[in-house]
């Protein structure tokens, strides 16, 4: 069987976004076993799992991705929607617009550090929206 919802998740500052809770929300509950997957339907934001108890990790990711795609760079071709578009594309080209995780006893089989981050690389994102599919 198959669930799946549309959540909006609204205007976010840039940054990454833990959304664990806002995932099981969106559920009435969780099946005992299964898979979730957590689709981006977006080009300038991702999403990721990585660790949630230092945050010194998401700023310290934040300072590799603007040495690797400065914003306003001359050399960028894409430049009608912003300084910040390109680079977003490519952050979000790097980072991806999936993931899928296990479900085990009714719970996201995260890692004891990990949680669930929506990526938003834009300066005005503007309203940013998942796909979450449950398969059980």
């Amino acid at each position: 069987m198959i669930k799946q919802k549309e959540i909006e998740l609204g205007i976010l500052a840039k940054g990454f976004h833990n959304i664990d809770n806002i995932i099981y929300e969106s559920f009435d509950n969780f099946p005992e076993t299964g898979l979730v997957n957590i689709f981006v339907k977006h080009t300038s934001a991702g999403i990721m799992i990585n660790e949630n108890a230092d945050y010194d990790v998401r700023a310290d990711l934040d300072i590799l991705l603007n040495k690797l795609a400065p914003e306003g760079e001359p050399f960028y071709r894409h430049t009608m929607e912003g300084v910040d578009d390109m680079p977003a594309h490519f952050k979000s080209s790097v980072f991806g617009q999936s993931v899928s995780i296990p479900i085990t006893n009714r719970s996201m089989n995260l890692g004891m550090w990990q949680s669930v981050f929506f990526c938003e690389f834009r300066n005005n994102g503007g309203p940013r929206k998942v796909v979450v599919t449950i398969y059980y």
